[in-house]
């Protein structure tokens, strides 16, 4: 089992502060992997204030601690759901 944490753009937030918190949440993810959190990728959508983002994971525990701390959720920008994800894999 992997773990998929959603986010969305939280109502009611200033998009336009994405590029100026974005630096914070890059290294934010680079010491939580560095650390050996359970990320293994992250990335947008096309079109992210739309459409999100998404980053998978090894654990619950380590996608809810992630979300904890990252600078898009405790600034107010992103709202983070965690979907449990049982992938068939073909490679």
């Amino acid at each position: 089992m992997e773990f998929v944490v959603l986010y969305d753009i939280r109502p009611g937030a200033d998009a336009s502060r994405l590029p100026e918190v974005f630096p914070r949440h890059k290294a934010y993810y680079e010491a939580f992997r560095a650390a050996g959190g359970g990320v293994k990728a992250l990335g947008t959508f096309e079109n992210p204030v739309v459409n999100g983002s998404m980053g998978l994971f090894t654990s619950r525990e380590d996608a809810e601690r992630f979300v904890a701390s990252d600078p898009f959720v405790t600034e107010g920008l992103a709202s983070p759901r965690i979907l449990a994800w049982d992938p068939v894999r073909f490679d």
